[in-house]
């Protein structure tokens, strides 16, 4: 699914209006009655609302929703947001004059006293949308601020009123803290960074019928990950298949004190499908991994404690992972510098992998082509430098990707795969019960062996974050966010591939 900008959606909505053909008045009905079909699937009419209207369309579509919930039997209150002698839109002034006289109407201005809230309130925040080029300034930002301390569960619509959606909202801006945000046909980007997503709460897209020829020829970096596209990417078992047809995988990783990751990595390696996997430990981990994954073939380093020479033949094997427990001493940044030049088979890298890159950086131009890297924030920093914001970071990673010919699963909420053609994919699977030591560890194991049954370096990506975090919201299903450890993550893989496949 492409992700839009506010300019691009402003084309959208114009494009659609002229092709259908279709007002932009009704244009904006869809859009309300998109609302308040998601309002009343999660609210019942004994539930009050309060709108707070500002003077454009964003304040229209508020008005319009307000009238709809109104007839559908809910208790609706309106309040215009105005500075004195501001100008009104069309589409809201002709809304405005569609609301029926029974729904109670009052208008706020400088100097305003804010309404109390009756108990279990709904605020419904139509002040701004995403066409807001400048902070919130004057009494918007009062009716903002008042919104957030009043403790109630805040709608924003389409984008919460003061957010940028295509650049960084400045430190001192007011927005409003919305509960959920009810976006219209696509989220926009700044709902997928850490910073500004922090003001949506959990966002809902609902479709307003814009026109499906212009959302397929507009191009955009930045495309959202769906659940159909991802299961195109699975590749069906085949009955005369056996054990060397789906990959032979190798994992490099495992020091003393730190083995457990290296055993998350290689049970994640063995749940997403590859035919045949070998570790290369140091001779500490032999009898751990021996006796916690016996299906893994294990090689046993020179040195006891950590890695230090590579022991196989690179043409043995699809892919090689390297990172998980891996250490950062001094003879294993040798062993991987002297392990990057030979001819290699296609890399996944994590962990202790990237720091000593980060300490090395010489070695980033040693790395083959379609490497794929897997930094979480701060790992990614010390690779590509440090980012002023979200959007900064995201420029970054473009470069990055561009200059080093490599794929950077950039890990978080979203994670964000960037390409080395420049594109952007977000993910839409996990939740914050994954932000627990070991979960990383078990990406890479899925990374590795996705990449040795023959996917491409996207298509690893791709299918790898989203079966990731699928099998993290199937487990917090079943037993909550708090409890999950990396663990359920590869007991939960095979019945994430389950419902991939039956979706």
């Amino acid at each position: 699914m492409k992700i839009l900008t506010a300019a691009q959606t402003r084309e959208a909505d114009a494009y659609t209006i002229q092709q259908e053909p279709v007002s932009s008045l009704d244009l904006m009905e869809r859009a309300a009655a998109a609302l308040v079909a998601w309002l009343r699937q999660r609210y019942s009419a004994q539930v009050p609302f309060v709108f707070f209207c500002g003077p454009g369309n964003n304040g229209g579509d508020g008005l319009a929703a307000a009238r709809l919930l109104f007839q559908a039997g809910y208790e609706v209150q309106v309040f215009l947001v105005e500075e004195a002698g501001q100008c009104k839109s069309q589409d809201f002034t002709q809304n405005l004059q569609r609301l029926p006289s029974e729904i109670s109407t009052h208008t706020l201005q400088a100097g305003f006293g804010f309404p109390e809230m009756e108990f279990g309130a709904i605020v419904v925040d139509a002040l701004f949308g995403s066409g807001l080029s400048r902070p919130l300034q004057g009494v918007y930002a009062q009716v903002a601020e008042e919104i957030n301390q009043a403790g109630v569960t805040v709608v924003a619509v389409d984008v919460p009123s003061g957010l940028f959606t295509d650049a960084p909202t400045p430190e001192d801006a007011v927005v409003v803290q919305a509960t959920y945000t009810v976006t219209f046909e696509r989220p926009k980007l700044a709902f997928l960074l850490p910073k500004s997503g922090a003001w949506v709460g959990e966002w809902h897209a609902v479709p307003i019928g814009l026109h499906p020829e212009f959302l397929q020829q507009v191009a955009t970096p930045y495309q959202l990950l769906t659940n159909a596209y991802v299961k195109s990417l699975l590749k069906a078992r085949q009955k005369y298949a056996h054990k060397g047809t789906y990959g032979h995988a190798l994992l490099i990783g495992g020091s003393y004190g730190k083995m457990g990751a290296l055993v998350l990595a290689a049970k994640a390696a063995l749940r997403a499908g590859i035919g045949l996997l070998t570790v290369q430990i140091p001779q500490v981990g032999y009898s751990i991994v021996q006796t916690a994954v016996p299906e893994a073939m294990a090689l046993t380093d020179a040195h006891e404690l950590h890695f230090t020479r590579f022991m196989g033949q690179p043409e043995t094997y699809e892919c090689i992972g390297i990172g998980p427990g891996l250490g950062q001493a001094e003879d294993t940044r040798l062993a991987l510098e002297n392990l990057f030049r030979q001819h290699l088979p296609p890399l996944v890298l994590d962990a202790d992998a990237l720091n000593l890159l980060a300490a090395d950086r010489t070695l980033l131009r040693t790395l083959p082509q379609d490497t794929i890297l897997t930094p979480h924030l701060k790992e990614f920093e010390r690779l590509a430098g440090p980012a002023t914001d979200d959007f900064h970071r995201l420029q970054l990673l473009q470069s990055f990707c561009q200059e080093h010919r490599c794929y950077v699963v950039l890990k978080g909420a979203h994670s964000c795969v960037g390409t080395p053609t420049g594109d952007f994919y977000f993910n839409t699977t996990g939740n914050p019960g994954m932000a627990t030591g070991g979960s990383g560890d078990v990406l890479t194991g899925i990374l590795t062996a996705l990449r040795a049954q023959g996917h491409s370096a996207l298509e690893t990506c791709l299918l790898g974050v989203y079966l990731h975090g699928l099998a993290g919201d199937l487990a917090a299903k079943e037993m909550g966010q708090a409890s999950l450890i990396a663990s359920d993550l590869t007991t939960y893989l095979g019945k994430a591939f389950l419902a991939l496949e039956a979706s």
